[in-house]
């Protein structure tokens, strides 16, 4: 396996309700593209990124694009549970994508079972937000996200606005997680996949020291 690639796999499931623009983001993340008219995803469609989280470590991203219709739903579970992160999306002139966000998220939470799924949630097409067209409040989705625990980013895949961001704000999340221990390298899991496990324990071991030692000054200040 070539290190220089990359040192980390993460598999990042994107939900949310059919046409919300899912599959927007993510062409413009990965191809840095919109297009006015993109056909509906059927089933799962499947994205690759890289990005590096700090210096000398890379992350090799690899994206599950879910179909929101129902009809697909039983094909979509069964990318649930080898995710390790989700981005959660509604339409922020769409009231009823809003609403089914807690939904998407309990869904997903049930089927990983014994494993962890980090999220984060996504107001799409703030663009429109400018024209009167927004259906839900910042306010409400704050607090939504506050709820479940997640940070909350409100970004247009038509204009670029915040869009990379959204990405890397999981990703780093992910790899916290994993410096942490929140998240956890298992067999048979394909969530999280690590080039060399023994750098990973390592950089572990410096994490937790410079969050002893962080604590440690604060207590002397």
């Amino acid at each position: 396996m070539d290190l220089t690639l990359w040192q980390y796999q993460f598999r990042i499931i994107m939900l949310g309700d059919s046409t919300v623009g899912k599959s927007s983001l993510l062409k413009r993340y990965t191809e840095d593209l919109f297009l006015e008219s993109i056909n509906q995803t059927v089933g799962v469609d499947f994205y690759v990124s890289f990005l590096e989280v700090e210096p000398g470590v890379r992350v090799k991203l690899q994206f599950w694009d879910t179909a929101g219709q129902e009809r697909f739903r039983s094909v979509t579970r069964s990318y649930y549970r080898n995710s390790v992160g989700g981005l959660l999306v509604f339409d922020m002139t769409n009231r009823d994508s809003f609403d089914h966000i807690k939904e998407w998220h309990d869904e997903v939470c049930e089927r990983v079972q014994p494993h962890k799924v980090l999220f984060v949630l996504v107001g799409q097409k703030s663009d429109r937000d400018a024209d009167g067209e927004r259906a839900v409040s910042r306010v409400e989705a704050e607090k939504l996200a506050g709820q479940l625990g997640l940070p909350y980013v409100e970004a247009s895949a038509k204009t670029g606005h915040n869009v990379r961001e959204c990405f890397e704000l999981l990703t780093r999340r992910v790899y916290q997680g994993l410096l942490s221990g929140e998240v956890e390298l298992q067999e048979g899991w394909d969530g999280v996949k690590c080039a060399a496990p023994q750098a990973l324990q390592l950089q572990k071991a410096s994490s937790s020291q410079a969050s002893a030692a962080s604590k440690k000054k604060k207590c002397c200040e």
